[in-house]
């Protein structure tokens, strides 16, 4: 089973959150999760924030 720090680590390594990352994301976040998982997904949160990792989706928006 995938867990959300494993998401998030792929994140954090490649410094770019894709897509398909973002949905598996958000489904399991809809689902119980543990508390490092939590942790694990405020990191990739500060990540995103400090410009550290590029989301994908917000690229897709921008692009004409």
């Amino acid at each position: 089973m995938i867990r959300i720090r494993n998401v998030v680590q792929e994140a954090l390594s490649s410094g770019y959150l894709t897509v398909e990352a973002e949905e598996q994301l958000r489904k399991m976040l809809s689902q119980k999760y543990d508390l490092d998982d939590f942790k694990a997904f405020m990191s990739l949160q500060e990540a995103a924030m400090a410009g550290l990792v590029k989301q994908q989706s917000r690229e897709l928006l921008r692009s004409p």
